[in-house]
């Protein structure tokens, strides 16, 4: 057995990948403050502030409003595990690797899964989901609002009016939009939707904002049969979150510190002025890859400010590429999954990670790093180009 171990000091990271992303110090600060029991009277002022500050973020009034325990993927088997019962039809879009994700999670829960599948890159059409409801019985349909693994926002208004025109719950991930994106919950009808601590919100991963509006509620608590998990049972959980602070499990009480001053940081910020941010980041390092030859990978007119994806050079090595920024600027980015493996990079603009001074680290950083592997550009064009959009 090892004994020589030593303090723990992590190398400073730029964490530009697809999450986490970096932490804001008063998040850190937040975390290293004194615990509280989970049922003291001082922490369950602070559960009903991050609530009210969750409604903020995610635009809506829904009172069945929290942070589930547990990650972004705890949030997605929250939504799904609590409004399918077997038997029950549910539509997934499949339009990227958490849409995979969903489908998997929906079968396991007994659903009869009716896949749309949709080129990885692309937005799904609304007359392609229209034709997965024609037949009707559809409880529920779920896709991703902005899908991790190709970097496409998914335009949800017209996908919503049909789903309920069919009288079918419409639940969202919006694990890599919220704080990041317009999410607007009620404003969209979206019905269930879900979200991850560490991606926009900017505050470490371990919790799962959720929303749940009163028809997708009340579906929830008159089911047929229980649940399938019970730790995630949110009508044992919301029962600890409301007024009858019922015990369920030990809540996460440093993650909850982190999770209220990342909120409380976005507040002061204004949901406004933050979109505008990740929006005008975005624009400037897409035109500063595009600058260097790069290749957007995602659909035009629907590409995410938060997670920036491009076409890997054939003239370069994806992983070897990555591993030298790593090392040599200790600057995180992301490769492909599943098909696009090996031919995309996924580079994250996400809450505290998304400054100019981050964009332009990046592609400085991948100049520099292009120009020793033989890669052919313009000097300095990647940061031009970025530096004309923030003038």
């Amino acid at each position: 057995m090892k004994t020589d171990f030593q303090d723990l000091k992590p190398s400073p990271r730029v964490l530009l990948g697809p999450g986490p992303s970096n932490v804001h110090p008063r998040v850190l600060r937040a975390m290293a403050t004194p615990l509280l029991g989970y049922l003291d009277p001082e922490f369950l002022v602070i559960m009903d502030e991050i609530k009210e500050l969750l409604r903020y973020v995610f635009q809506t009034e829904n009172d069945l409003t929290l942070p589930i325990s547990g990650t972004g993927t705890a949030g997605m088997e929250a939504s799904l595990y609590n409004i399918i019962e077997p038997g029950d039809r549910v539509v997934v879009v499949v339009k990227g690797f958490f849409g995979e994700r969903i489908c998997d999670m929906a079968e396991r829960c007994g659903a009869q899964v009716k896949r749309i599948e949709v080129e990885w890159g692309r937005i799904v059409e609304p007359e392609q989901v229209k034709a997965a409801l024609k037949d009707g019985g559809v409880k529920v349909v779920a896709l991703v609002h902005a899908e991790t693994s190709t970097g496409v926002l998914q335009p949800l208004e017209e996908i919503s009016q049909m789903v309920h025109e069919h009288e079918a719950f419409l639940l969202v991930d919006a694990v890599t939009s919220l704080g990041g994106h317009p999410v607007k919950v009620d404003d969209r009808g979206i019905d269930i939707c879900y979200s991850g601590s560490q991606k926009c919100l900017a505050c470490p991963p371990g919790l799962a904002p959720i929303t749940f509006n009163n028809r997708a509620a009340e579906a929830m608590r008159n089911r047929k049969s229980k649940g399938q998990s019970w730790y995630l049972d949110m009508t044992m959980v919301e029962k600890y979150w409301g007024q009858e602070r019922a015990y369920h499990h030990t809540a996460p009480i440093t993650m909850n510190y982190a999770l209220r001053e990342a909120l409380l940081l976005i507040f002061e910020e204004g949901l406004e002025a933050r979109f505008e941010r990740h929006r005008l980041n975005h624009q400037a390092l897409l035109a500063g890859l595009q600058a260097m030859g790069l290749e957007p990978f995602a659909q035009a007119g629907h590409r995410l400010w938060t997670l920036n994806t491009v076409r890997v050079p054939k003239s370069v090595e994806d992983a070897r590429i990555r591993r030298r920024l790593l090392d040599e600027f200790s600057i995180e980015i992301g490769g492909g999954l599943g098909p696009v493996k090996g031919q995309i990079w996924r580079i994250g603009l996400m809450g505290y990670s998304s400054s100019k001074q981050n964009v332009l680290l990046c592609l400085g950083a991948l100049e520099t790093v292009f120009r020793e592997e033989g890669y052919q550009l313009a000097a300095g064009a990647g940061v031009a180009a970025a530096t004309e959009v923030y003038s």
